[in-house]
């Protein structure tokens, strides 16, 4: 098979320009031009992270081999200024040959060993198999009707975008190729975080992760090293040497096949280099909060905004979370840049699952004031800001659910207190509390960034709002029956007896008359 499709030429990376316009550019003029492009134009979640993580290994180990030691400074001039052009590309230009996505010795991010291992020569998959979005096998997707046995084509650039994504976030399951289970790719399960500058240049600056220290092991992306053998797939799980590994940690094993139009339909498949996970050493873009067993990555979960989680995003010591190190990165360089923006934008994306089953995937953007990732104290102060509404709806929820029960027949039953509980749930009281405590968020927000905050009554204020009209949409479900009658009479004064604990009426002053 001769060499094609060279990801540092063909046009295969989706970006966005000022005036809106997406193309797909080559990995050397995506660098070339990337004061220009505004962001990553992918439509996937999965394989839009991927993206930027890729980008950031490059820029990564250009810089080590071209000066080995830099630092926030350094960082600071290039987010000004734009990217070491010049060291980005002569690196792409030394490592030329590992980018090309079909190659008879070493594909971009594949394993040429499938070809000839006895498990795989002879055993084709179609290319859904590293679709987190398509069906495959037994786990079909509503409006995916694709079948194993006669796969459509793709073309080569659509490929590597997809594979780039499957290999962070697949989940861990059954292979049944190589080895009979394997371990859950990077990002598996993550709603990975990615500060976002005004152009690609920036962000890749804001997100870049520190230099190598003087004695560490070398962290060297897939392409730096040999292709993965069988025995080093069937080989225990694998501590990452830093997050250049991590970034291009080859999860699965995927050998794609070429048709002679230059697309894909099949490829060989097997068990990749389990990632071992290490505590001390999480990834870093990905953010965790407090579990009742210790700390939780955070992930996208049904129902829930993920403003709800800001906490775990911020040095908000009173949450006991923990946000992702490429936000440390970005906090350093505005400490070291001296034109410090007002606020920074965060990219939240990634895909939740459960075991193997992809449940869903999400992409998000919020704007936050610099001060809150820099500033522990305004960090604690929205963080108090957000439990207090947390602590206002689950107290609610608890009146309102028993509010239910005691409208139902046998209410003092725990498959009364079940059902109605249930009813809650599948009715639109959490929905409608914080959609309208989403409303009032950009003004706290706001507020904290200027040191405007006070006393938060506005935010107060806004739970009390977003209270009663969630309970009155629960009275609405209640009805008019003589129990919905007496179960109203006994819960509503307590829940304004709630209301006046959590966010108390501002008081009036009463002008004295004369």
């Amino acid at each position: 098979m001769d060499k094609s499709f060279s990801l540092l030429d063909e046009e295969w990376l989706p970006v966005r320009f000022g005036d809106g316009t997406v193309v797909r550019l080559g990995l050397k003029e995506v660098f070339a031009r990337s004061r220009e492009i505004v962001a990553l134009a992918e439509t996937a979640p999965p394989s839009l992270v991927a993206q930027y993580r890729l980008l950031l290994a490059i820029v990564h180990r250009a810089l080590t081999q071209a000066r080995e030691r830099w630092g926030d400074e350094d960082r600071a001039d290039w987010h000004a200024e734009g990217l070491p052009l010049s060291d980005i590309h002569a690196y792409l230009e030394r490592w030329r040959d590992r980018f090309w996505l079909f190659h008879p010795e070493v594909p971009f991010l594949q394993v040429p060993a499938l070809a000839s291992a006895p498990e795989t020569r002879d055993k084709r998959k179609p290319w859904t198999q590293i679709a987190l979005a398509s069906a495959n096998g037994n786990t079909p997707v509503v409006f995916d009707h694709a079948w194993d046995g006669d796969p459509v084509t793709i073309t080569a650039a659509d490929a590597v975008c997809t594979l780039l994504g499957f290999l962070q976030f697949t989940p861990a399951g059954l292979v049944k190729s190589l080895r009979d289970s394997d371990k859950a790719g990077a990002l598996v399960n993550t709603a990975a975080v990615v500060p976002l500058g005004p152009n690609l240049a920036s962000t890749l600056c804001l997100a870049l992760h520190p230099a190598p220290t003087a004695h560490a092991e070398p962290d060297l992306p897939a392409w730096e090293r040999e292709p993965l053998t069988t025995d080093q797939i069937r080989a225990e799980p694998v501590l990452a040497t830093g997050p250049n590994d991590r970034y291009t940690r080859q999860s699965r094993a995927v050998l794609l096949v070429r048709e002679n139009d230059g697309g894909v339909r099949w490829l060989h498949f097997g068990a990749g280099q389990a990632l071992g996970e290490d505590p001390h050493a999480p990834d870093p873009m990905a953010s965790y909060r407090a579990g009742s067993n210790g700390l939780v990555r955070l992930t996208f979960t049904e129902g829930r905004a993920i403003w709800r989680d800001l906490p775990a995003l911020v040095p908000d010591q009173g949450s006991g979370g923990q946000p992702a190190a490429v936000l440390n990165y970005a906090i350093n360089l505005h400490l070291a840049d001296a034109t410090r923006p007002p606020h920074q934008l965060l990219l939240i994306a990634g895909v939740a699952s459960d075991q193997a089953k992809i449940l869903r995937w999400r992409a998000d953007s919020i704007v936050l004031p610099s001060e809150l990732l820099i500033n522990p104290d305004k960090a604690q102060q929205l963080g108090s800001l957000l439990r207090a509404a947390e602590s206002l709806f689950s107290d609610a929820r608890r009146l309102a659910t028993w509010m239910l029960a005691h409208a139902l027949p046998d209410s003092k039953s725990k498959d009364t207190q079940g059902r109605a509980r249930a009813l809650l749930e599948a009715g639109p009281f959490a929905a409608t509390y914080f959609a309208t405590m989403e409303r009032a968020l950009p003004g706290a927000l706001r507020e904290l960034g200027e040191g405007a905050i006070g006393d938060a009554s506005d935010w107060h204020q806004a739970m009390r709002g977003a209270a009663l009209r969630a309970w009155n949409e629960v009275l609405i479900c209640l009805g008019q029956s003589a129990r919905a009658l007496r179960a109203d009479g006994e819960y509503t004064p307590r829940f304004h007896a709630l209301l006046n604990k959590w966010c108390p009426k501002p008081q009036v002053a009463l002008s004295e008359e004369v």
